[in-house]
C-alpha cells in the first residue's frame, strides 16, 4: 500500500506534528482493515511536503547549523513519518498487538538518469507565483505550477532500480510483521567506486512501491489517494469512474491524454509497471475504501488487472 505524503500533511495544514499524527491514524485504520482481511502488508509513503519543509528549515538554520544534502533530508523524513505511522498502527491495533516495524530503506538509481537534467518532482509547500519567482532567484530553485494549487519547488526524480534492503523486508514479512519501507520513495543512492553514496533527488513513492511490490512478490499494489476512483473526462459533465479495467485499456487512456501528468498519469504508470512485472492486480482508491475494494464489495475504487478475465485476481 502506497500512501501519499500529502495524506500526512493535507492541503491548508501547516504540517505540525499533531496534524500529521492525526492523519496517520486515518491511514493506519485503512491498513489495519486490510490486515484484518487476511493480507500481509508492506506500506510505502510519500514525503514531498515534509522533505520540502525540511529543506526550508535547513536554509533558515544556516550558518548556525550546517545544511544537509537533499538525500539526507529524505532519510530524516523517512524516519519521522515511519515512526508516526508505526505508532498510529499500534494504537489502532490496541490489544491485538500489531507487529509493525519501519525500515529506513535505500533505493539504487542510475546517476545518468535523464531526470537529473529535467527536475519534475514537486516538494515542499505551495507558493504564489510572485513568491515562487523570488525564491527561485534567491535560492536557485526550479519552480513549477502544480495542479492549479500554486507553485512549488521541483527536484530530480530518477527511476528506482533496486531496493537495497529487499531481503530484510521479505524476511520481516515472512515473520508476520507489517513493514513500513521505502518511505518517501526511499533514499536515492548510486554506486561509486564500490560503495553506495547518496544523490540529490527524491524518488517517486508510487514507482518505488511498484518496484518493492514486484520484488517481494506482492499479489496486489494499492495506491491510496484522495479520490474514490480514477475518472474519465474528469471535470466535465461526462465524468465517470473506472472500476475494473484491463492494463491495455489503461494504456489506451494514457495515450488519449485522459490521465495527465499532474494527476493520475504517474499512478497509473506505476500500476502498469507492477502488473508488467508479474503483479496480480493494482488498486487506486481512498484509504477508507481500500479494504472493501480488495474484498470485492465496493463499487467505488479502480482495479487494474492484466486481462479482464483476471478481474478476481485480488
Amino acid at each position: 500500500m502506497a500512501l501519499g505524503g500529502n495524506a500526512f500533511t493535507r492541503e491548508h495544514e501547516s504540517g505540525g506534528y499533531d496534524e500529521m499524527a492525526a492523519n496517520a491514524r486515518v491511514m493506519a485504520e485503512a491498513v489495519d482493515g486490510v490486515r484484518q482481511a487476511g493480507w500481509r502488508v508492506v506500506v510505502v509513503h510519500g514525503n514531498g511536503p515534509q522533505v520540502g519543509n525540511s529543506a526550508i528549515q535547513q536554509d533558515a538554520g544556516e550558518p548556525v547549523v550546517p545544511r544537509q544534502p537533499l538525500w539526507a533530508l529524505g532519510s530524516m523524513t523517512e524516519g519521522l513519518l515511519g515512526s508516526l505511522f508505526c505508532l498510529a498502527l499500534r494504537e489502532v491495533g490496541g490489544e491485538r498487538g500489531l507487529d509493525v516495524v519501519s525500515l529506513v530503506t535505500h533505493v539504487r538509481v542510475d546517476p545518468a538518469d535523464p531526470a537529473f537534467r529535467l527536475p519534475t518532482k514537486p516538494i515542499g509547500p505551495f507558493f504564489s507565483a510572485q513568491a515562487a519567482d523570488e525564491l527561485a532567484r534567491q535560492k536557485g530553485w526550479q519552480v513549477v505550477e502544480d495542479a492549479g494549487r500554486g507553485h512549488r519547488r521541483v527536484v530530480p526524480s530518477p527511476a528506482p532500480l533496486e531496493i537495497v534492503e529487499a531481503r530484510a523486508i521479505i524476511r520481516l514479512l515472512e515473520q508476520g510483521h507489517i513493514v513500513v519501507a521505502a518511505g518517501g520513495g526511499g533514499i536515492p543512492v548510486a554506486a561509486n567506486n564500490g560503495r553506495l553514496v547518496g544523490v540529490e533527488a527524491v524518488i517517486d513513492k508510487d514507482l518505488a512501491a511498484a518496484l518493492l511490490g514486484a520484488t517481494v512478490g506482492a499479489q496486489v499494489l494499492v495506491l491510496v489517494t484522495d479520490v474514490d476512483a480514477v475518472m474519465l473526462d474528469f471535470g466535465t459533465p461526462r465524468q465517470r469512474p473506472l472500476t475494473t479495467v484491463s492494463a491495455d485499456e489503461m494504456r489506451m487512456h494514457l495515450r488519449d491524454g485522459q490521465l495527465p501528468e499532474g494527476s493520475m498519469g504517474p499512478k497509473v504508470r506505476a500500476c502498469l509497471q507492477f502488473l508488467d512485472a508479474g503483479g496480480g492486480c493494482a488498486v487506486i482508491t481512498r484509504p477508507r475504501l481500500a479494504p472493501r475494494v480488495l474484498s470485492g464489495h465496493a463499487a467505488a475504487g479502480t482495479r487494474i488487472v492484466s486481462r479482464l478475465a483476471d478481474r478476481g485476481a485480488a
